[in-house]
């Protein structure tokens, strides 16, 4: 939401490690020919990332004090693999399609920055064990106000073997995730090559 002045005050903001272009472009071959399903509503390839942080709505100070703590993060380089997609809950119907990306590196960096966060007094850590992955397509609702995901007659295949092979995540960014209604906008905030 923006102030008269130009300034947002309430940001919703998470920090993400960004893919390769390769990787995006591949997924966005890939989703091409997976993500058909008329109910899947597939990721723009600019918006594919791995989120290490989800720091919900702030307010502008702690937008400009969490700017400044990401740009001065030392990020090391991110090692990471995808796996083929899953469905998320699992155990009902999907709300949205994700590949898996177990990393060591990722995990460290997630630690590491929350750490930091709550060092500073701007993050509180979370109960549930971080889960680095890559959402590809969200399902639609079933309509006529229903918040409840429609069904997915035809879910998306592997991954071909060359989107599994280890890569190298390019920067950390901090977003701001704007609502609109044909889905979130991310906004960089800040960012930080891996080295």
């Amino acid at each position: 939401m923006a102030s008269q002045d130009g300034k947002w005050r309430r940001q919703r903001l998470f920090v993400a490690v960004d893919l390769p272009d390769e990787i995006r472009d591949g997924l966005t071959a890939w989703g091409e020919a997976e993500l058909i399903d008329p109910v899947l509503r597939p990721v723009p390839p600019e918006s594919l990332h791995v989120t290490l942080v989800f720091l919900g709505h702030r307010e502008a100070d702690e937008a400009e004090a969490i700017t400044d703590l990401v740009r001065g993060f030392g990020a090391p380089e991110a090692l990471m693999k995808l796996e083929d997609p899953i469905t998320l809950p699992r155990r009902r119907r999907a709300a949205l399609f994700a590949l898996p990306a177990p990393s060591p590196a990722t995990s460290d960096l997630h630690h590491g920055l929350v750490d930091k966060l709550v060092a500073a007094g701007l993050h509180e850590a979370e109960e549930r064990d971080f889960w680095p992955h890559v959402t590809v397509a969200r399902v639609r609702s079933e309509g006529r106000g229903s918040h409840r995901p429609a069904a997915v007659a035809r879910r998306p295949g592997d991954l071909p073997e060359p989107l599994k092979e280890p890569f190298y995540g390019v920067r950390l960014t901090l977003y701001r995730s704007e609502l609109q209604p044909g889905g979130s906008r991310y906004v960089p905030l800040a960012q930080v090559e891996l080295s």
